[in-house]
């Protein structure tokens, strides 16, 4: 009999965690009845019940499993571990707060035994706010142009991942990893399945901007190499700029050595002007060399606290 693991991140989840739990089951023994299955919360050291009321499921039934994290490791690192630490013949990653449809569950199992290795759903429309998803849209589409490949518009990590691919996270051993990315870059063949995001069931969201200004440079820094490219061609331009308007000056000056007045304003633009595009520069290629850091250090994805049901 295969088995399907499914897999959902969790963090301050209180009152989502129990109705996913049966949504989920429920789901599974309805039309996948034929199959095992496994359910994984990995929960990012949540503050409020969330915790007490996942060992609750893992008591009552011991094909729901928990790995609760020491602290908060991102909403990169956390879904990326538990998918790695799934059993099964395949494994999907869903969200804790119900805006990914639990009624597709079903409709990636049977894409995936039609020979698809990964299938993913691929939002189309959204019911969250309708800034945020504009914002998102110009997000994915900058991002693709300037990518080394073809990244997936408006896909989460919500999907299906065959074991083979699995296994292939698991080899990549990445301290960093961002899930989009790599099915795109890395991913064999896949199927994309459209659905409309819904809004969040119960509790707040739990991404701020500094969360989704992490997000989006690790993808940034991940797969493009424009922002370097353009600090150097931008460094380059201005520096001919400079050359060419200083040689004018010193033949203006000395041309009318006693009547041209060098001034001020032009010395002043030139500090404010490169000055300015030095820090934003400085700090775009800083955001490289935290990527870079972050992996050459290699610390590992999360850090367990427990372990139930393994």
């Amino acid at each position: 009999m295969k088995k399907i693991s499914i897999v959902v991140p969790t963090y301050n989840e209180e009152e989502n965690v129990k109705p996913l739990s049966e949504a989920i089951i429920n789901e599974l023994q309805t039309h996948c009845s034929n199959y095992d299955y496994e359910l994984i919360f990995i929960d990012n050291n949540s503050k409020d019940n969330t915790r007490s009321i996942i060992r609750s499921l893992c008591q009552d039934n011991h094909k729901i499993k928990a790995i609760f994290n020491t602290k908060n490791f991102g909403q990169a690192n956390s879904p990326f571990y538990g998918i790695l630490s799934s059993t099964g013949d395949c494994t999907i990653l869903i969200c804790a707060d119900f805006q990914d449809p639990i009624e597709m569950i079903h409709t990636f199992v049977a894409e995936w035994e039609n020979g698809y290795k990964i299938v993913i759903g691929r939002k189309t429309t959204s019911k969250e706010n309708k800034l945020m998803y504009t914002l998102r849209s110009m997000y994915y589409k900058l991002l693709n142009k300037f990518s080394d490949f073809e990244q997936i518009e408006h896909f989460t990590g919500f999907g299906l991942y065959d074991s083979s691919f699995v296994q292939t996270l698991r080899e990549l051993k990445d301290p960093t990893p961002f899930l989009r990315g790599i099915v795109a870059e890395l991913g064999p063949e896949r199927k994309e399945i459209p659905y409309t995001q819904q809004e969040r069931r119960a509790g707040k969201t739990k991404n701020n901007f500094f969360r989704l200004y992490d997000l989006a440079m690790l993808s940034f820094t991940s797969y493009t190499t424009i922002g370097l490219r353009i600090a150097t061609f931008t460094g380059f331009i201005f520096s001919i700029l400079s050359l060419v308007v200083a040689f004018i000056y010193l033949i203006l000056k000395l041309i009318n050595w006693y009547t041209f007045p060098m001034g001020q304003a032009p010395i002043l633009l030139g500090v404010f002007v490169f000055g300015s595009l030095q820090l934003f520069f400085i700090g775009l290629i800083g955001e490289y060399i935290i990527a870079m850091n972050k992996r050459l250090m290699n610390r590992p994805l999360v850090v367990e606290e427990e372990k139930i049901n393994f």
